[in-house]
């Protein structure tokens, strides 16, 4: 018996055990059976528990090279090291389902063992809705394509990973976006149990707002390891090239952070529910999308698998997912009044609303032009794709607005703010943006769009450390010092000072786009060995080239030496990887060295012997600022969501010691 024999007994054994939990858990909802409903619930450990086993099932078998299994063949070779050969575990269609899966299955059991408290009327459908998810994946794993079919003939080798996932993203990457995907599962079980049972207060929101922040987290994570990956495995100079499945990623994470604000109106004043409701199914629904995508093979794109039988069943069950939900939605309707509407559009809760508008806006662009290349061929037959310009032309202006937003909203008042309010608020951020637009051109940076980027982004900056600033005072006046009156304030506030945290990462981020968007410069040289290429103050001197062999991989770098104006930095080995069976295929050494907050990009496009080589150069000015803002927005992320310290504790902290002696209780 082979280890994938368990681990396909396994995988029936979790669908038979999903199944169960779902009619268990509707029946004892329905009939309000006690023994039903804690039978539902052991049956989602019992799922996990199997998916677990049939996961290191699938791990075993490629570490021990049984190339008589279909997919450890096709995914994984003896020339592969250990950890690459791992990590294959998801690098094929089936492996990354069973991977889906299996994290469902283990969130769901995390919900179920957490949740036990919560209304009673909720935590059934909560279940029914997750383990039809799981049901479906499960479905697809056991009867449609597996994992653990095997070979008549097993090779004595197997071909290999992809050259372009042998890369230490690989191991980081596929599974946090799939996670990513995976776990907007437990929010939309929330509110679909909130929807069927019709318990539409406050309940299910006050549920999921941890679970909310943890997936908007890993789909963040996912989102920033996706693009460091392609900035420097890829080669093309840039770290976002709108490719369908970028673009299919990024939907869910828009639509998750509009509902992060939104929720914040209906807990503080009872408005915004359908807004609530509509964007967690929406997250779902794209999240779903973007699963879909990937394994159809029905848009181009370098991240797709190529076309498999999968593709009907997931746009089946996508459909059904959107639509079935849809329709209880709008059955709902009637009791999603708000509980106080709005006084006046010019308050905080009118700031979060245009929020809203502008990230499903951005939401609704980007899923346009993913979509376009399909319906310009079902309408005239010949399949056209959007552009690069054309999402940065559609959304540039929408990012820079809500950018804005993001500052004077923390600016305004709760249902009504006046003006005398708003400019006592507005101006120490509007005189630093006024002062941005003032030093920048000062300095050369004459680009009037960018300029305007700039200064927006220096607005809501300032609102933030404003804020920041406030807050510390008063502790300060209390008697605190500024870096500990800093620390107590975020970690007594953690929601609203973790979302600023938030907010002054994307700043940062945003400040990294503009100044890579407008001010690259790139251009390519063919040198000669001793020739030297000159760029943006920087030359870069050809020296030769060398070969050698790391395992059957044949290695080919070039060297360069880099001086920026007239000072020697340091030498640079741009070149490539070429692995065994996938000699048309090289994967790119790509050289990065960030200096002055800009990146020195050079890669190797092609070489002749010793003494020709061909190089792309970028300059790619504060790159370093993209992956700083988004560290600063996990950080964030992770302050909203970090528990607060018992109520307790605080109390016990607080109280100051006395030196009575304690007082004997006869009993």
């Amino acid at each position: 018996m082979h280890f994938s024999d368990l681990g396909a007994i396994a995988q029936l054994l979790a669908f038979i055990f999903a199944v169960y939990a779902l009619l268990a858990s509707l029946l004892g909802g329905i009939r309000q059976q006690s023994a039903l409903l804690a039978s539902g619930r052991r049956a989602v450990l019992m799922v996990a528990g199997f998916l677990l086993i049939a996961a290191i099932a699938l791990i075993v078998s490629f570490l021990q090279r049984d190339f008589g299994l279909r997919y450890v063949a096709e995914h994984s070779s003896t020339a592969m090291p250990w950890y690459y050969t791992l990590a294959a575990f998801y690098g094929g269609q089936e492996g990354s389902l069973l991977y889906w899966t299996t994290m469902l299955a283990i969130f769901s059991s995390v919900a179920v063992l957490l949740h036990r408290r919560a209304p009673a009327g909720l935590m059934p459908y909560v279940v029914a809705v997750l383990m039809t998810i799981d049901g479906f994946f499960l479905f697809v794993l056991n009867f449609v394509t597996t994992p653990f079919g095997r070979l008549r003939i097993a090779p004595t080798d197997g071909q290999g990973l992809n050259p372009i996932l042998q890369d230490p993203g690989m191991l980081v990457h596929p599974p946090m976006l799939l996670m990513g995907y995976m776990s907007w599962s437990i929010p939309f079980a929330f509110a679909m149990a909130a929807m069927i049972s019709g318990r539409l207060d406050g309940a299910w929101l006050r549920a999921i707002r941890r679970w909310t922040l943890v997936a908007w987290s890993i789909q963040t994570t996912g989102l920033l390891l996706g693009a460091w990956w392609a900035y420097h495995v890829l080669g093309w100079g840039g770290y976002w090239g709108w490719d369908p499945v970028e673009n299919a990623a990024l939907l869910p994470w828009l639509t998750a952070t509009a509902f992060l604000h939104s929720i914040m109106v209906q807990e503080r004043r009872g408005s915004l529910k359908v807004w609530n409701l509509g964007l967690i199914l929406a997250t779902f629904g794209l999240s779903l999308f973007g699963t879909f995508e990937v394994r159809s093979g029905i848009i181009t794109s370098v991240h797709s698998f190529a076309y498999s039988a999968i593709g009907p069943y997931f746009l089946g069950f996508l459909a059904f997912a959107v639509l079935g939900s849809l329709a209880i939605f709008i059955y709902r309707l009637p009791r999603l009044h708000p509980e106080h509407e709005f006084d006046s559009f010019v308050s905080r809760e009118g700031s979060f609303l245009l929020n809203n508008f502008l990230l499903t806006g951005i939401a609704f662009v980007v899923f346009w032009g993913t979509i376009f290349p399909i319906i310009s061929e079902t309408v005239r037959g010949q399949t056209m794709t959007v552009g690069t310009a054309f999402y940065q032309q559609a959304t540039g202006p929408l990012f820079l607005l809500l950018i804005f937003t993001m500052g004077i909203g923390p600016l305004l008042a709760w249902r009504r703010a006046s003006l005398t309010s708003i400019w006592r608020n507005c101006r120490w951020p509007a005189l630093a943006a006024a002062l941005c637009a003032i030093i920048l051109p000062v300095l050369g940076v004459t680009n009037i769009l960018a300029n305007i980027g700039f200064a927006v982004c220096a607005f809501a900056a300032g609102t933030i450390i404003y804020e920041l600033w406030r807050g510390v005072r008063v502790r300060h006046a209390h008697g605190e010092a500024y870096h500990r009156a800093l620390v107590t304030l975020i970690s007594r506030h953690r929601q609203r000072y973790g979302g600023y945290l938030v907010h002054l990462g994307l700043i940062t981020l945003a400040i990294g786009v503009i100044g890579s968007q407008f001010f690259q410069a790139k251009n390519e040289f063919i040198l000669h060995k001793g020739d030297t290429a000159h760029i943006n103050g920087y030359a870069i001197t050809y020296q030769g080239i060398s070969g050698h062999m790391d395992g059957d991989v044949q290695v080919i770098q070039t060297r360069f030496g880099v001086s920026y104006n007239g000072q020697h930095m340091q030498d640079i080995a741009p070149g490539e990887r070429i692995f065994p069976g996938f000699e048309s295929q090289p994967t790119s050494i790509v050289s990065i060295t960030t200096h002055n907050l800009s990146d020195l990009y050079v890669f190797l496009s092609g070489y002749e012997g010793t003494d020709l080589a061909s190089i792309k150069v970028f300059i790619n000015p504060l790159v370093p600022l993209v992956w700083l803002g988004g560290l600063l927005m996990l950080f964030g992320g992770i302050v909203c969501w970090w528990p607060p310290r018992p109520l307790a504790k605080r109390i016990t902290e607080r109280t100051p010691p006395t030196s009575a002696k304690p007082v004997e209780v006869m009993a």
